[in-house]
């Protein structure tokens, strides 16, 4: 059953309007008739089942049916701050840490990235990372539609890491060394509704002074195992393992 997000909160309302790109999904590309049913998730997190009442010429008119029950969502919100990579790195990110649960994704720019963020073309990037998260939250039945800021520089970052509880950056020489308890340690101590904010470096890494800013902002120093992880693999290692502790063994 296809799965649509709306940019409303529930308030009572027993039928539910959807227009423009929701209207020719449902009405030009599935081309779906009255007594179709399909999900719908407000803003606040609240997924129902809809069935459709009538389609007119730019409207679809869908009545409530029941609510979804089943919690979709990672028991603690998690935000990916990625250092800027290369090519489409960041977008295969977006589209498979949004499949695993990601909150919130947060790019900046780090010592090593290569890429130079470009703000004339801000918005249209921004644009592009939100209707891939959007359409991986559909695919993967999500109950949140994950938030994706612009690119924020590292003194940023460090600023916006203040209103996490926990705060992690991932770090290849800890692994390099054998460093394998610190995650753990950390996952153990998260708590439901608790937030999280992991830092992943680009393609060349965290470099030494970033690294020692990141410890005098409270950030634990993490190795995700023996093996070296890509820029793009780091964060769905993260998210699985965060799944797997908190979903799976609980």
């Amino acid at each position: 059953m296809q799965r649509y997000f709306i940019d409303k909160s529930f308030s009572g309302e027993k039928e539910v309007i959807l227009l423009g790109d929701h209207f020719h999904h449902i009405a030009r590309v599935m081309r779906m008739s009255p007594g179709n049913e399909i999900f719908i998730v407000f803003r606040n997190e609240k997924a129902c089942i809809a069935k459709i009442v009538d389609i007119t010429n730019d409207e679809i008119i869908t009545s409530i049916v029941k609510w979804e029950e089943m919690k979709k969502e990672l028991p603690v919100h998690v935000t990916i701050a990625s250092g800027l990579p290369k090519g489409d790195k960041l977008e295969l990110i977006i589209q498979k840490g949004t499949e695993l649960g990601a909150f919130q994704f947060l790019p900046f720019i780090a010592d090593r990235s290569i890429v130079k963020w470009d703000a004339k073309k801000e918005k249209k990037k921004l644009d592009r990372w939100l209707k891939i998260a959007e359409e991986a939250a559909e695919q993967s039945h999500r109950q949140h539609k994950p938030n994706i800021l612009a690119p924020v520089s590292f003194k940023e970052l460090l600023s916006i890491s203040s209103n996490y509880i926990h705060k992690i950056v991932a770090y290849e020489e800890n692994a390099k060394q054998g460093e394998s308890a610190n995650f753990a340690k950390m996952l153990a101590n998260f708590q439901e509704g608790d937030t999280v904010l992991i830092v992943f470096g680009p393609e060349g890494g965290i470099s030494n002074q970033e690294i020692e800013q990141l410890k005098n902002n409270g950030f634990e120093i993490c190795g995700f195992g023996p093996r070296i992880l890509r820029t793009e693999t780091a964060p769905l290692y993260a998210l699985s393992a965060i799944s797997y502790h908190l979903e799976l063994m609980r």
